[in-house]
């Protein structure tokens, strides 16, 4: 396996990537990540890049690079460890800035770099290049798309200053809200317009995998095959594409994306989000969908629907057991 490509949201795709990079180094310390023809490239969702204070905000893209380049908090699962919130609070006695969204002062410093090579002429692919060369994240990190692309939802109900049919920004909905707020539908601004980054459809061509991690799949992998030519890039590929389920048990694993799931109107359950890929042979997306051992009961539905499927512990509870998640994705 020497090329493998990871279509990645935030803190699920990282820290399968992460398990992904560790089973691969054990695997063949001197060869899986250190030879000229190896490879590991993730593709990231930029659906919830924003604009706050000036400052141009990558979540998920911050994430990975984190997590894969020992920076992460641990604990909450993005930002760095041991913040402090000095700046933001000077922020906020301006009357600026969001109470709900704010950035740590070494999470700032981030931000300040990436615009200000944004506001220089970079792209988006050129300044995320640039940070990892401190962050040394051990893959090619690779935006969806350097055109922006912003994730907004329609509410279907009143919230504080907001009212029935108001757009309001993914962010706010999501960590302002906790998606309990009921909404009608999302709109990708800026989509229509987006084209694949430098390299994306490249290292979906070269891969020899493909793997779609336990990311939101209706605004994170889901946002990345909206780009134009993505999707239509894997359903060509010879690579195999082995998708991860985000959910256990009914439940998701992380996050809220059962509303996100319930808004698209799919259930929350592994054979679900499996059918909602669907099966390559018949026009969709996986050649292998890989569920938790609590959900093997829907692995005959999965083989009727032409999605090949095994069963696994997918609870990543630590790096252990995240690694023994990705050698199962490899095995299927």
């Amino acid at each position: 396996m020497r090329n493998v490509t990871v279509l990645a949201g935030g803190v699920g795709g990282a820290r399968f990537t992460r398990g992904l990079l560790a089973h691969l180094a054990a695997a063949a310390p001197d060869a899986a990540v250190t030879a000229p023809d190896a490879a590991v490239t993730v593709i990231v969702n930029t659906g919830d890049d924003m604009w706050l204070d000036g400052l141009r905000i990558c979540p998920d893209l911050d994430t990975v690079m984190y997590t894969l380049g020992g920076g992460i908090n641990e604990e909450q699962g993005w930002g760095r460890p041991e913040e402090t919130r000095r700046a933001s609070s000077e922020i906020a006695a301006y009357g600026r800035g969001w109470s709900w969204f704010t950035l740590g002062d070494l999470d700032l410093a981030t931000h300040i770099v990436r615009t200000d090579l944004l506001r220089n002429g970079s792209t988006l692919s050129e300044a995320t290049a640039f940070l990892c060369r401190r962050w040394q994240p051990g893959v090619q990190l690779l935006p969806m798309s350097d055109q922006p692309v912003e994730t907004y939802v329609c509410l279907a109900e009143n919230v504080d200053e907001h009212a029935v049919g108001d757009y309001i920004h993914f962010e706010e909905w999501w960590v302002r809200y906790r998606a309990r707020v009921a909404v009608t539908g999302f709109e990708q601004r800026g989509l229509a317009d987006a084209i694949a980054a430098p390299g994306v459809r490249e290292a979906i061509r070269t891969a020899d995998l493909i793997v779609l991690p336990p990311s939101n799949p209706v605004v994170s992998i889901g946002t990345i095959l909206a780009v134009p030519g993505v999707r239509d890039a894997l359903r060509s590929t010879t690579a195999r594409v082995v998708g991860v389920s985000p959910i256990i048990g009914g439940a998701a694993v992380r996050g809220m994306a059962d509303a996100c799931l319930r808004t698209i109107g799919v259930e929350t359950s592994a054979l679900a989000v499996g059918l909602h890929y669907g099966s390559r042979n018949r026009g969709g997306l996986l050649d292998a969908w890989l569920i938790d051992e609590t959900d093997a009961a829907a692995l005959p539905a999965l083989a009727a629907a032409g999605i090949r499927s095994t069963a696994a512990p997918l609870w990543m509870r630590d790096l252990a057991a995240t690694t023994a998640m990705a050698a199962a994705v490899l095995a299927l």
